[in-house]
């Protein structure tokens, strides 16, 4: 029997000075860590060249990875009007270059994605990370969180998608199997599943 094919998730934690970004492979319900890391920008450079590189970056992860979707977070909106114009130019340039690409782009509120990832949306980066490292198989901690934030954005829409990170076949009824499914996030999963959550 053929497997059905992966699918590649790219997730976006935008910035000006420190974007982060993680590509997440999805393959018969089991999640899978391609790459996690972050583009530094210098904060000295003109905003217009530094909007150039995120463009350039992203449009380059997708020509190497080739996402399936393209998920974002969606910019704070904090009491700092010139930080909120920045990072919001940030984000867009990045959806621009997955347009671009054909990419389908969804975005999640950062509040959001703590209570997909954790349940909670008030969750700290440390938390958020905590429960990443019980999703996946990664190990030490990375030198910037905004790595770790992009990687959660991109379980987040998989989550969000109706999927969980395991087929809901592992449920013992065919009710909770559509509960699952129709919940589509991770505290579903682990009421049903809290026997293959290490930690739970």
């Amino acid at each position: 029997m053929l497997q059905n094919p992966p699918k590649i998730i790219l997730g976006i934690d935008p910035g000006t000075i420190v974007m982060g970004y993680g590509l997440l492979q999805v393959q018969a319900g089991r999640l899978s860590l391609l790459k996690m890391d972050v583009l530094k920008l210098n904060p000295k450079a003109d905003q217009h060249l530094r909007l150039e590189l995120i463009y350039r970056t992203v449009a380059e992860l997708i020509g190497t990875f080739r996402p399936d979707t393209f998920a974002i977070e969606a910019p704070f909106y904090g009491k700092n009007v010139q930080s909120m114009l920045k990072l919001g130019r940030a984000q867009g340039v990045a959806i621009a270059a997955a347009i671009q690409a054909g990419l389908e782009v969804c975005e999640y509120s950062p509040k959001k994605v703590k209570q997909s990832i954790t349940g909670n949306g008030n969750a700290d980066k440390e938390q958020v990370w905590q429960m990443l490292q019980r999703i996946l198989p990664i190990g030490e901690a990375p030198q910037y969180m905004d790595a770790s934030d992009a990687l959660a954005v991109a379980i987040c829409h998989h989550f969000q998608a109706g999927h969980p990170q395991l087929p809901a076949a592992t449920s013992k009824t065919g009710k909770g199997k559509k509960a699952a499914a129709k919940a589509g996030n991770w505290e579903a999963f682990v009421k049903l599943n809290a026997d293959r959550v290490r930690g739970v």
